[in-house]
């Protein structure tokens, strides 16, 4: 997999540094880029037009039915060496009385356009399959012949035929009409007006049904339904999901991206897909809320995205700003509900270089931070990597950086110090015995999260103090006698009065003394 930086450039080809144990990929099974457009390039494409864009979905669903159908053809004559003879023509012909030709299949419009379900009958599939066992020549056919008829006499594929029926029963039924006017009522009384002077049987009988109430609330219904079927729809809509053929659903989201603010997600490359990896706080996706992560990219603003490399998606969006138009096919996973995470604060207790880590999953992303630092996570959706500022970078640093979680850190350390402990000499005793090792070595176990907290501190969580304002916190000057610890207290209240004062000291005094402001007298 090709991880690129944010000029452009590759910057580590393959899987460099994928040797150890796997919980250390921190779940990620591929690289990610960041898909950030730089500030200074214009808007070089314009929103493409609706009908262009419905045939170019329309294409992309042609080429997916295309591909699974020959994946599965692929799949059929290569499960086996027997279905492969199978499937190869036989020297003497059969006689099928089941089979019908096309001609006699009745054609109706379906409700899914180009690709309607075919009904599957399974009681012909058993009579043919009975008489193909008794003329194949060799046991092994027939056997599997066998095997295939266990499987459609099991009452679990019979309640999946008789569901699969069902669905593609409902999916042949003619679509139901499409309004042609939202004016029915008006032009009903327009009519009965016209034919209320007319004396023939036909005219008297349309007056009388066009003058019923329960005809009249019907047209009315109609019409407010055809507002709505007819209603032209909004060149600005941000986001709207159609539905295609072959199933599969495809959306189309709309975007408002400023030339100064980053898209902010990462892609990776899965086969010859474009998946969205990955969003990032602060840019302009996770704003919008229209894009989530395992969302397959086919189109952004007419250019094909499908069979490109995360490099090549890099420098198509680098060029635009402004209206961007995604066509994606959503993530199908059952997604968790949405959580509003809390902000915590916690303070380093390592140094991280994410150049050195070859573990980070997109290292453009990466947050570099010191042993002390204050790191603010704003995303632990990701246990393996958190998102997060550094204190005091939140309006430089417009988009969120990676951080390594607390879990996974743990686990690095502790199979550093496993490692390390493994390397040591073993120590031999005198003579011929060899000296036991007193301290019980313990073996790395990721389970064991209790222990690591206790052994291993990588974040310790904060709070800021707020001062209050009747009060103030005590400074103790410690030293030894005649280090300058009077001149520096005598510094700190002339220099900033406001900010320090001096305490009051308590000493002991006798029974006619009281308390002022120099001294509080204890007895």
């Amino acid at each position: 997999m090709t991880t690129s930086h944010l000029n452009g450039h590759v910057a580590s080809e393959g899987g460099g540094g994928r040797g150890g144990n796997d919980e250390l990929r921190g779940g990620q099974q591929h690289r990610e880029m960041a898909v950030d457009c730089p500030g200074d390039l214009g808007s070089r494409t314009l929103p493409v037009r609706r009908s262009a864009q419905l045939e170019r979905i329309r294409q992309h669903q042609e080429d997916l039915r295309r591909r699974r159908e020959e994946e599965g053809r692929q799949l059929d004559l290569n499960a086996s060496l027997r279905l492969r003879k199978l499937s190869q023509n036989p020297n003497i012909g059969i006689d099928n009385p089941t089979f019908l030709q096309d001609s006699h299949i009745p054609q109706q419009p379906a409700l899914g356009g180009q690709h309607t379900q075919a009904l599957l009958g399974l009681e012909e599939l058993l009579f043919s399959l009975k008489q193909v066992r008794g003329l194949l020549p060799d046991q092994q056919s027939q056997n599997d012949v066998e095997l295939v008829l266990s499987l459609l006499n099991k009452s679990d594929f019979q309640s999946a035929l008789k569901i699969h029926n069902a669905v593609a029963s409902s999916m042949n039924r003619p679509s139901p009409p499409f309004p042609h006017t939202q004016h029915a009522l008006p032009l009903a009384m327009e009519v009965r007006s016209l034919v209320q002077s007319c004396h023939s049987k036909e005219g008297l009988e349309l007056h009388s049904l066009l003058t019923d109430t329960h005809v009249q609330a019907l047209l009315l219904a109609h019409d407010g339904i055809a507002e709505v079927e007819l209603q032209p729809e909004s060149e600005l809509v941000e986001g709207e999901t159609l539905t295609q053929w072959g199933g599969e659903t495809v959306k189309i989201v709309r975007i408002e991206k400023a030339q100064d603010v980053p898209l902010g997600a990462t892609v990776r490359n899965e086969m010859e897909s474009v998946l969205i990896s990955r969003i990032v706080r602060g840019g302009a996706a996770e704003r919008s809320g229209l894009l989530s992560e395992g969302d397959e990219i086919l189109e952004i603003n007419g250019t094909e995205i499908r069979g490109k490399d995360v490099n090549q998606v890099f420098d198509i969006l680098a060029d635009m700003h402004g209206l961007l138009t995604f066509v994606l096919i959503p993530n199908n996973q059952n997604k968790p509900a949405p959580v509003k995470e809390t902000v915590i604060h916690v303070k380093a207790h390592f140094d991280y270089d994410p150049s050195d880590d070859p573990y980070v999953p997109c290292r453009e992303l990466g947050l570099s931070f010191q042993k002390g630092d204050i790191l603010h996570i704003i995303s632990q959706s990701d246990p393996n990597w958190w998102q997060a500022y550094r204190d005091g970078d939140e309006d430089n640093q417009p988009l969120a950086g990676l951080v390594p979680g607390k879990s996974f850190q743990q686990q690095r350390e502790a199979m550093k110090q496993t490692i390390e402990e493994d390397k040591e000499p073993e120590k031999t005793g005198k003579l011929w015995c060899a000296k036991k090792n007193k301290r019980k070595r313990k073996k790395y176990n990721s389970h064991r999260a209790d222990d690591l907290d206790e052994e291993i501190l990588t974040y310790e969580e904060m709070a800021l103090y707020h001062q209050p304002a009747n009060r103030k916190r005590p400074i103790a000057l410690i030293g030894p006698s005649s280090c300058g610890q009077a001149e520096l207290r005598q510094k700190l209240l002339h220099n900033q009065p406001d900010r320090f004062a001096g305490a009051v000291p308590r000493k002991e005094s006798s029974w006619n003394q009281i308390n002022d402001k120099q001294h509080f007298f204890c007895i």
